[in-house]
């Protein structure tokens, strides 16, 4: 029993090894290849640890340390990830202990900040919408009122958490440097408009609750918080995908805001009137609140249908109404039309585009299947990039960023063409930056046999088909989405750089294009690189026609074919010519094969 013990754990033990030489064995294999070759890029830097082989319990495997196994599961975690052991997080209450408070924010980049200015922002509507409502209905009760005041008060240290620990940490900009400095941040905001509007905002009117009693209209300085506001919206602007619903969301707020501040104030005229002392005031019956919303919505938006006002002060109050609604519902149709003129912009510039493009068309009088084909592109074109041409959008970029665009788009897919492995980095990086994006419709032709190739073809999405055969269309191969044709046309010299097949489109294909123009402005400021491609270029096209020449395909034709062995009688009767003394036309002819086979040499 001992001994198989022994032997069962010496068996895991070797098996463990043998997995650890195995993963060692891949690591030097990754680290040489990256020696050789510095844009052969890898995933992951260390071995993927494998799932342990469970030990037996006979004989469990004590690990380096000396610590058994199980008691060291048993007693902590572990938080790293070795070869040895699993990858455990902490937990999230141990990341919030913890956590440090950032001693600088960037207010354009941090979420963090985004979500602070969204809780501000909550606060600033809890007083914009409710102050209203309790001054003008009596919704504020003696029974409710510490609820009221609680809420209030929360709100009140939102704000003061916002001057004390976010708006003094700020970063700036100041001469074209980023400034992080605590104590330049801090005088930077001391001295800013938003400081003494946020002073403003916490006045402490509260005490003359003691006074005057729970008056709402004391906590109207709350309300000057916009900045706030105004700077989530920018934020959150910058970070949404579809920033126009947004707008079109708060544009639809800002009417129903102005219809509920409207609503309260009739309530308040009603009261002063007194309910239900005239036909023009609010008569106290059903909910107050919906009753003067509906009333705020038909003079507002001129609807019509109201009483007429019957005392000066109902005159007064009604003309002023209509003329406030005028304005502000015209103000909200013409925000609203440019909200939704600028979400629809590129869907108006399409269209405008295809409807140019199908009137040209038509006058030049193009066979329909043309047509066809051209309204097929701009849809696809449109659907699937929305947009017609990605180059516009980064004209407007300066030069760094349209690489670093580029490099995040295109860097993957070149960087794995072997033609291009080995040569300097930044020539590929001037290189990503000339690439074009073109959309193939289904069955078009890319390129087509035998003539002369001037770009290569990365495929972005889609596939295409290499035809080939006595016919010209069977199917040789299929290549999807990464793969790589026509490179060695860039770099060939004189006729080397024809098309050998026909590659068509199987179905919409997005494939990026190379001009062998632009590789060669590249190339000049490159000449190391020139001289590796050159020398690939050779070895591929070598490699390419070798196994042509092994089956007996036509290969370089020769200035004089090779001719076949003189027959064995007619060298004998050479060989007695010469031995005559070299007379006669036999004599002749075997002067003539020597020179034959001296020119063929």
């Amino acid at each position: 029993r001992i001994g198989s013990a022994a032997s069962l754990s010496s068996a895991v033990i070797n098996n463990r090894l043998q997995e650890l030489v195995k993963l060692f064995k891949e690591r030097t294999e990754k680290v040489k290849e990256k020696l050789t070759d510095p844009d052969v890029t890898s995933d992951d830097e260390s071995p993927a640890a494998s799932p342990a082989k469970p030990a037996p319990a006979a004989a469990p495997v004590p690990p380096p340390g000396g610590e058994p196994e199980g008691d060291k599961l048993v007693g902590d975690e572990h938080y790293c990830e070795m070869l040895c052991c699993a990858f455990k997080y902490r937990p999230w209450l141990d990341r919030l202990k913890n956590y440090q408070f950032p001693s600088s924010i960037d207010p354009l980049t941090n979420l963090m900040y985004v979500l602070w200015l969204f809780f501000v922002v909550m606060a600033w509507n809890w007083n914009c919408w409710l102050i209203p409502v309790r001054w003008a209905f009596p919704y504020q009760t003696p029974a409710n009122i510490h609820c009221w005041l609680l809420v209030d008060y929360l709100c009140d240290l939102v704000y003061l958490l916002d001057i004390l620990i976010f708006q003094t940490r700020l970063q700036f900009v100041r001469g074209g440097d980023i400034i992080t400095d605590k104590k330049a941040m801090k005088e930077n905001y001391l001295r800013s408009q938003r400081f003494k509007m946020d002073v403003v905002c916490l006045l402490p009117l509260d005490f003359f609750y003691f006074k005057v009693g729970v008056n709402p209209l004391l906590r109207f300085p709350r309300c000057l918080k916009y900045m706030a506001f105004f700077e989530f919206n920018n934020r959150l602007e910058a970070i949404l995908s579809k920033a126009y619903i947004y707008r079109v969301i708060r544009t639809t707020a800002y009417l129903l805001y102005s219809l509920h501040v409207n609503s309260c104030l009739y309530y308040w005229a009603s009261a002063y009137e007194g309910l239900g002392s005239t036909t023009w005031v609010y008569d106290g019956e059903g909910n107050s609140y919906i009753r003067c919303y509906y009333w705020a919505v038909k003079t507002l938006i001129t609807i019509g249908g109201l009483p007429d006002p019957k005392t000066l002060f109902e005159i007064v109050f009604q003309l002023l109404n209509y003329f406030t609604g005028v304005f502000a519902f015209s103000v909200m149709i013409g925000q609203m039309r440019d909200v939704v003129g600028a979400a629809t912009a590129g869907q108006t510039y399409y269209r405008s585009c295809m409807d140019s493009t199908i009137k040209y068309m038509n006058f030049y009088k193009i066979p329909k299947t043309v047509q066809n084909r051209v309204k097929t592109w701009y849809e696809y074109t449109w659907h699937s990039q929305g947009m017609l041409d990605e180059s516009e959008l980064l004209v407007q970029l300066p030069d760094k960023m349209r690489l670093d665009i580029a490099i995040d788009v295109n860097y993957n897919i070149v960087s794995k063409v072997a033609l291009f492995q080995g040569c300097d980095r930044q020539m590929i990086f001037d290189m990503l930056k000339r690439l074009r994006s073109v959309v193939y419709l289904p069955h078009d032709y890319v390129c087509k046999k035998g003539e002369i190739g001037r770009e290569m073809y990365i495929i972005q999405a889609g596939q295409v088909q290499v035809l080939g055969g006595p016919d010209g269309k069977t199917v040789l191969v299929t290549l999807k989405p990464g793969s790589v044709f026509g490179e060695i046309s860039l770099l060939a010299a004189g006729g080397g750089n024809r098309r050998t097949a026909n590659v068509i489109a199987h179905g919409f294909a997005n494939l990026f294009i190379l001009d062998k123009k632009d590789l060669n402005e590249i190339l000049v400021h490159y000449p190391e690189s020139q001289k590796l491609l050159r020398k690939k270029a050779k070895k591929m096209l070598k490699n390419n026609n070798k196994p042509k020449s092994e089956k007996g395909a036509p290969g370089d034709p020769l200035i004089i074919p090779p001719k076949a062995d003189t027959p064995k009688l007619f060298q004998a009767a050479l060989a007695a010519t010469g031995k005559m003394g070299g007379k006669g036309p036999l004599a002749q002819l075997r002067w003539r094969l020597k020179e034959l086979k001296a020119m063929q040499a």
